[in-house]
């Protein structure tokens, strides 16, 4: 079941949202809210994940400066388990798109007044892309573009001067100005693993760890090395 929260002060315009939304699929909940401070009640004690964000800018009709939605937007992308999640955002302020789409990493904007056909064809696109995200996966930003990169694809990843590089099933993808801490935070704990400073694997790609020499060889013939520092850890992390 996708669940998607939609956050609009105007009463009206949440609950037509809300309808249009809903006539798309049965297997999506919408959760409708209509002020910042439920927004944060809401998504603190949630006890399922948001798979989409529906938030309108301007949150404040009386205040036209007011841009609370984008800090709530901001809120939820410093929460680790919504770093990719989409945000759609929804405002009458064309000139704010930009900033929405460089620092949050905004899936979408919705210029008001919008119409039913608009709102139902882009809950389409996120449910197919909410589907994929049922597979862990990263976004990786390099020359400008962004990558989608499914967690199942990567081997590992070896730190290299002023960037990273990713060794994935089929290829290999050099990233500057991104460092293996920056990958770590984004990654699935349970599913990688980081064995040396400059070394990072995933588990499920594991051939066979030496401990005696202080080596992890992965199934695709790469090695990564064990510091000495994270032998502790790489024991307790592979025999529990």
């Amino acid at each position: 079941m996708t669940r998607i929260m939609i956050l609009e002060d105007n009463k009206d315009s949440l609950n037509a949202i809300t309808k249009m939304i809903e006539k798309v699929s049965k297997d999506m909940t919408t959760v409708s809210i209509s002020s910042l401070e439920e927004a944060r009640k809401v998504l603190q004690e949630a006890k399922e994940p948001f798979h989409a964000f529906l938030l309108d800018i301007n949150l404040n009709e009386n205040d036209t400066e007011d841009i609370s939605g984008l800090t709530f937007a901001g809120e939820v992308r410093n929460i680790r388990q919504y770093a990719f999640t989409p945000i759609v955002m929804i405002t009458s302020l064309a000139n704010l798109e930009l900033r929405a789409y460089r620092e949050l990493h905004c899936y979408q904007y919705i210029l008001k007044p919008f119409q039913e056909e608009e709102i139902q064809k882009l809950i389409r696109k996120l449910l197919f892309q909410t589907g994929e995200a049922s597979e862990p996966f990263v976004l990786i930003k390099k020359e400008g573009i962004n990558y989608k990169l499914f967690c199942k694809d990567i081997v590992g990843i070896k730190a290299i001067p002023r960037g990273v590089n990713i060794v994935l099933v089929k290829e290999e993808m050099k990233v500057l100005y991104l460092t293996i801490k920056q990958l770590m935070e984004k990654l699935p704990e349970e599913q990688f693993l980081q064995c040396h400073r400059m070394f990072v694997v995933n588990r499920d790609y594991i051939d066979y760890v030496d401990m005696v020499n202080g080596v992890i060889r992965m199934k695709n013939g790469t090695e990564a090395e064990i510091g000495v520092t994270y032998k502790t850890k790489v024991k307790e992390a592979l025999h529990g």
